[in-house]
């Protein structure tokens, strides 16, 4: 399954077809997304661990260390502990969250699944988000997986982005819409 096939592209495209092909040969698709998913939440709640794998100034082998303890810690299977190495040894931490990125939209485009990006005013309820992933499955045909985001600017409303279409309803871009409205008018 070559990266042309998928469309994954790019450098974090590259390395998350690898690891995808290796983790189907060896029956570890859904142990690896959990893996992942670990390293996503602990890269978006740490500052210290993102400076780790963005700065050009720590050394290769202080990235190394600094990651294998961390995934230690984390109890990170075997399989992406090795991937995780491999891409410190590279020089290439920076790209790991496009990588996760890369190998869970291949994962989900596998068992025929569409990811949506949601952002909203304030965290939607479980209810919510339930109701939001019926009404998109409907519309799409296919099983959705939900990435919510929040985003108080909006003021309310969402902004819904399955693949290349996107759906703005939020009310800051209807006053948006307005004022450009009113300026026409006088």
């Amino acid at each position: 399954m070559s990266s042309d096939v998928i469309g994954a592209s790019g450098l974090a495209g590259r390395y998350a077809t690898a690891l995808f092909e290796l983790a189907e040969a060896d029956k570890q698709l859904d142990q690896v997304a959990g893996d992942l998913a670990t390293i996503q939440l602990m890269l978006e709640g740490s500052e210290d661990l993102d400076r780790l794998i963005r700065s050009p100034a720590i050394s290769r082998e202080n990235q190394s260390k600094g990651m294998s303890a961390v995934l230690e810690s984390a109890e990170i299977g075997v399989l992406t502990k090795k991937f995780v190495g491999l891409v410190a040894n590279n020089r290439r931490l920076f790209a790991l969250p496009g990588m996760i990125k890369g190998y869970l939209a291949l994962l989900a485009d596998r068992r025929g699944e569409t990811t949506a990006e949601v952002v909203s005013a304030k965290e939607l309820s479980d209810a919510q988000m339930k109701a939001l992933g019926e009404s998109l499955k409907k519309a799409t045909g296919t099983d959705v997986s939900i990435e919510a985001q929040v985003d108080e600017g909006l003021l309310g409303g969402l902004i819904v982005k399955v693949g290349s279409r996107m759906v703005d309803s939020s009310l800051r871009t209807k006053l948006t819409q307005l004022r450009f409205a009113m300026k026409g008018i006088g």
